[in-house]
């Protein structure tokens, strides 16, 4: 495992140790450091957007500061250091491949093993003089604390859930309190998230609307660009309206929709919009129950999405709701299809 390097933007300076050479970073974002938050909520860059695992320093650590375990997704780590504001800590940050604590301690890559390889491959033991080091709560499932104090003889203190707790809780001396513990899924952080899903179904709303457009074609008589792409736009309506309504109003509107599972919140919401549209449309009969079909099944799908990112679900809840609805959600966009097809035959 190697060190951090320190030729990395957010790094002020170094702390020279017998062992490695540690990189001191900064708490204070940079206007590249938002930027490149905002970038990563509408996909731009996700994949790649990492920093080096390794030792860190934040302030003027010594053999009695906290030890504080993250991994190398960059926004995860901005959210860190940005909240250890004015504080003095060394930072172990784990090889999860530039994903999130949350959903790298379910792959696998925010684990035990990582954990105590770095803290023996970057000598902390020989930093401070005490043996704790403190683990995000929402990284329990891919961290076994008896291992890491096997492996390391590191005892794990879980943390609060959120990176803003922290300071209260190393004041209280590692001590969380039940609001410390206590996941939350706010409208706030709902809305986060609706980028990168609505971003999502960019793709496959691109190869719809193309379908529409060849069905509007076919349809147009005489042919001409501007009915045929009125008739397109049209077509694609519902699609448009599953992607928005899964993406966008199902997480905003999560907890005011009775259905417990995703799949199902999208559904209702997507059966609202499919049902405005064909009011709107006045669509024939083979054209309400195309646009109903299509919105309702699409919102459920893209509605679906929100299982893995939010605390409240597991996944064994995922895969059953996968099994459940995945068969419905196929079934009701070929059910659509066929209508729109259908209808476009009889015309």
């Amino acid at each position: 495992m190697r060190p951090a390097s320190p030729d990395q933007p957010f790094v002020t300076g170094t702390i020279s140790t017998p062992f490695v050479l540690v990189p001191v970073i900064s708490t204070r974002l940079s206007a590249a450091d938002r930027l490149g938050a905002w970038r990563v909520r509408w996909r731009i860059g996700r994949d790649g957007y990492k920093l080096d695992p390794g030792l860190y320093a934040i302030g003027d650590p010594d053999d009695l500061s906290p030890v504080i375990a993250t991994a190398n997704y960059k926004l995860t780590f901005d959210v860190l250091r940005s909240a250890l504001d004015g504080l003095s800590a060394w930072i172990v940050v784990l090889d999860t491949a530039g994903i999130n604590v949350w959903c790298a301690a379910g792959k696998g890559t925010f684990c035990h093993g990582e954990l105590a390889g770095r803290l023996l491959s970057d000598h902390v033991d020989q930093l401070v003089s005490h043996r704790k080091v403190v683990v995000p709560q929402l990284g329990a499932t891919g961290v076994a604390a008896h291992e890491v104090r096997r492996l390391s003889g590191f005892a794990v203190v879980w943390g609060p859930v959120r990176a803003a707790d922290i300071p209260a809780f190393l004041e209280a001396g590692m001590k969380a309190t039940p609001e410390m513990r206590a996941p939350t899924f706010t409208l706030r952080d709902r809305m986060r998230l609706a980028p990168v899903e609505l971003v999502g179904t960019f793709k496959p709303l691109a190869w719809v609307f193309a379908a529409c457009l060849a069905l509007a074609a076919l349809a147009v008589r005489p042919l001409a660009p501007l009915p045929v792409l009125l008739g397109g736009l049209r077509n694609a309506a519902p699609a448009l309206a599953a992607a928005i309504g899964g993406a966008v109003l199902t997480p905003a509107l999560l907890p005011l929709l009775p259905p417990r599972m995703f799949a199902a919140k999208g559904a209702v919401v997507g059966a609202v919009l499919g049902a405005a549209l064909a009011l709107a449309l006045r669509p024939s009969p083979l054209g309400v129950a195309s646009t109903l079909l299509l919105s309702t099944a699409g919102a459920s799908f893209v509605a679906m999405g929100f299982t893995g990112s939010t605390p409240f679900t597991s996944l064994s809840g995922v895969e059953r709701e996968m099994r459940r609805w995945l068969p419905l959600q196929i079934g009701g966009a070929a059910a659509s299809v066929a209508a729109m097809l259908l209808g476009a035959m009889l015309r």
